[in-house]
């Protein structure tokens, strides 16, 4: 045989050789592709897809009725519970890494294509607060931070739930300083609205200054540690009742300034409008028989009675909040699923299901347009967990199938069918 046929026969080889090892990194290369588009639709896409469908709910103002003046400020409001991070001692890395980073891109990616003015979360932020070491705490706290960041305009207002400082039994003043050093103690958190000064209208000591615009508190929200209405009168208690009382007194005075200048002297005026109550047990309800919508309490738990204390406020704690605040609106925490009450002469309180996959596979929020005078609300739906993890599971064995057809172990599905259809047709 000649030199030449020698070498072509060698080179001829060496090219059959190769086309294996080619077509091996070809199916490699597919492979990588379907894992890092199946993470990147899972981990980040899929919560811009489900968020981007919520938008804010409209809400009424006098101009929109054809009133005159400048229309109302509307404040743009995120409610969130329960988020029950995990902690040393029950919390399992996975789970823990698993579940927050679900509520640190719902989080992050609610922030980013809705813009909210105000974040209250309401209770239970933590899930081991109430038994805590000092360093365990401050690892919460850091994690906590890391997942709800937010940018300087945005302001995060928290209340504490009995898993943050622990039940009645279980509190002490020392939990609740150390809740509060993170999330600031104010019971009262009254929003500032710009409100247009007209000549004529007010007196130039409330119209001070270039532009003719004042800030002026439009808004009023009450933040109770719902933890300490025990009513036992045990020294937290009676705190928590002689503030909500002074806070009472305060939105009286506002409300009726002209009717009682005499007791309610010179101080600083609250907004006149009824305040919107925020706590993480809810009020007095029996149970959840009443409460419909597919993130409300299964059908085996609504009818089961609530405990006084424990999974709501007692009738008489529930009664003094309606009386000594007469709120327009109460939002609550706790029980990890949606319910809407109607108390007294109306007033709707709105439980707020999980933020968190731990406690439901379809966590939520709720968005608020919030006026002086107006509330409109809406729900914000989160991924559900079992779509996540159907499409996992679909596409791990879409890679199975893959990588068992290039192996020669099963026949192609497409070639499998083709045969199938020749069969029938010559039959």
């Amino acid at each position: 045989m000649a030199a030449g046929d020698m070498a072509s026969t060698r080179l001829g080889a060496g090219r059959q050789h190769l086309r294996p090892l080619k077509r091996r990194g070809l199916v490699l290369l597919r492979l990588t592709a379907i894992v890092f588009a199946v993470l990147l639709f899972c981990e980040f896409l899929i919560y811009y897809l489900v968020i981007f469908r919520c938008s804010w709910p409209a809400v009424k103002t006098p101009a929109d009725a054809g009133g005159l003046g400048t229309p109302e400020p509307v404040l743009r409001v995120m409610f969130l519970a329960d988020s029950h991070l995990l902690g040393a001692v029950r919390g399992h890395w996975l789970d823990k890494l698993r579940r927050e980073w679900q509520m640190e891109r719902a989080f992050q990616t609610a922030l980013w294509l809705l813009q909210p003015e105000v974040v209250f979360i309401l209770g239970d932020i933590f899930d081991e607060g109430k038994w805590s070491s000092s360093q365990a705490w401050a690892d919460d706290v850091g994690r906590f931070w890391k997942i709800f960041r937010h940018p300087p305009h945005v302001q995060l207002r928290a209340v504490a739930g009995n898993h943050d400082i622990g039940f009645h039994y279980q509190m002490n003043t020392y939990k609740i300083k150390r809740f509060e050093k993170v999330f600031n103690p104010e019971r009262l958190f009254s929003w500032k609205g710009i409100n247009f000064c007209v000549p004529g209208t007010q007196s130039p000591a409330d119209c001070t200054g270039g532009p003719w615009l004042i800030s002026c508190p439009c808004l009023s929200f009450v933040m109770v540690n719902s933890v300490a209405l025990e009513g036992d009168g045990c020294d937290i208690c009676s705190g928590a009742e002689a503030e909500l009382l002074e806070i009472s007194h305060r939105l009286n005075c506002s409300r009726e300034q002209e009717h009682r200048p005499q007791e309610c002297g010179d101080g600083q005026r609250l907004p006149a409008s009824a305040p919107i109550l925020l706590q993480h047990f809810p009020l007095y309800r029996r149970n959840d028989a009443n409460c419909s919508g597919e993130d409300a309490a299964p059908p085996d738990e609504k009818y089961t009675p609530f405990k006084e204390r424990y999974d709501v406020l007692s009738q008489e704690a529930s009664r003094k909040l309606l009386w000594w605040l007469r709120p327009r609106l109460v939002l609550s925490g706790h029980t990890h699923s949606a319910c809407e009450v109607l108390h007294g002469a109306g007033v709707l309180e709105v439980s707020v299901p999980s933020f968190s996959w731990r406690n439901r596979n379809n966590p939520s929020f709720i968005m608020g347009s919030i006026t002086p005078t107006e509330y409109a609300l809406a729900k914000c739906y989160l991924p559900c967990e079992d779509t996540v993890l159907t499409t996992y599971c679909t596409a791990a064995g879409g890679l199975v199938l893959l990588t068992l057809v290039h192996a020669g172990l099963v026949a192609s599905p497409f070639h499998f069918g083709w045969n199938m259809l020749r069969k029938f047709k010559t039959t």
